[in-house]
């Protein structure tokens, strides 16, 4: 199956731009970023803190058997509702230091949107480790998982 989300890295770049339009109203695919409650059923983690202003903090965890799995934290920079968020990302645990991105929301139509996030790493070797490991596909399936999501939300 052909992945719908795209991701482009340029050789000799610290970032990431990766790209997915969905069958979603723009604002309905900004609340998936929005709202703890959508965050936790697309992602299928567990968010500890979301607060969507400028200088305010998240964090997500996800458990296995009672054992944190996954942990990620950052600062929001940026929150301008249903067009753009700008945050820093780390993931507890593992060498990879933070990073920054670039989340914006675009409206094709009434029915379909895009969205644009541009992950900005420390140095390129960062970057091209992280697609070494199964990266794009656990994005595109989020996505997938995603679209799943809010197709509830639609009617």
């Amino acid at each position: 199956m052909e992945s719908k989300t795209h991701i482009r890295a340029e050789e000799g770049r610290q970032e990431l731009f990766i790209t997915r339009e969905f069958d979603l109203p723009a604002d309905l695919l900004f609340r998936a970023y929005e709202e703890a409650a959508i965050v936790e059923q697309w992602m299928g983690t567990r968010v500890l803190k979301l607060e969507n202003r400028a200088h305010g903090s998240w964090e997500y965890e996800t458990s296995h058997d009672g054992k944190v799995v996954f942990g990620a934290s950052g600062v929001i920079l940026e929150f301008e509702r249903g067009h753009k968020i700008t945050r820093t990302f780390k993931m507890h645990n593992t060498p990879f230091p933070v990073q920054l991105e670039f989340m914006e929301f675009e409206r094709l139509t009434d029915t379909t949107s895009r969205l644009v996030m541009q992950i900005v790493f420390k140095s390129t070797a960062f970057r091209d480790q992280l697609l070494q490991m199964p990266f794009a596909q656990g994005i595109n399936m989020a996505h997938n998982r995603l679209q799943e999501v809010l197709n509830n939300f639609k009617n």
